[in-house]
């Protein structure tokens, strides 16, 4: 009877050790950061503004801040269209989707206002943004409509993350 007490402990004992073993490497899995944890940062690179057939191009940096899981809020570098000095300007709730290779971020329109350099308030929109994240790498697109332009700059940026 002793004995038959014996096996049957050191097979439950057995049982449990393997039980835990094979239960061990599911608590190594982490679970993937947020989109917007993903792709948040500072992206350095070329940036082409064009405005009526005529294109200012300079190298700029592109911040992207988590704004939820799922969005980003992006500023636009400031910069001189011509003979326009147009200061920062933030764009909000940029909402973050993910493909098999690629986290996209998208946004119809956005409109604000800011303080220019001669402290005057002027408004601004961007429309039609799209931000394709690969890597470390980013592409953005945009139309910028600044002031009481009549036309609107198309804005294409190309960015490594630092």
């Amino acid at each position: 009877m002793k004995i038959k007490n014996l096996v049957t402990m050191a097979l439950v004992a057995v049982a449990i050790v393997f039980g835990v073993c094979s239960c061990g490497s599911d608590d190594d899995d982490e679970p993937e950061a947020a989109l917007a944890t993903q792709v948040m940062g500072a992206y350095t690179g070329e940036e082409i503004l064009s405005v009526m057939g005529d294109d200012f191009d300079s190298t700029s940096t592109y911040e992207f801040v988590k704004n939820s899981d799922n969005s980003v809020d992006m500023t636009i570098p400031a910069t001189t269209g011509g003979s326009m000095n147009i200061p920062a300007l933030p764009v909000k709730n940029i909402t973050l989707t993910k493909s098999e290779k690629a986290i996209t971020g998208r946004l119809a329109s956005f409109a604000g206002t800011v303080v220019n350099a001669d402290g005057s308030e002027k408004s601004y929109t961007v429309t039609d943004l799209v931000a394709i994240f690969n890597d470390r790498a980013v592409v953005v697109t945009f139309s910028l409509k600044y002031g009481n332009m009549p036309f609107a700059f198309t804005g294409k940026f190309t960015g490594t993350k630092k």
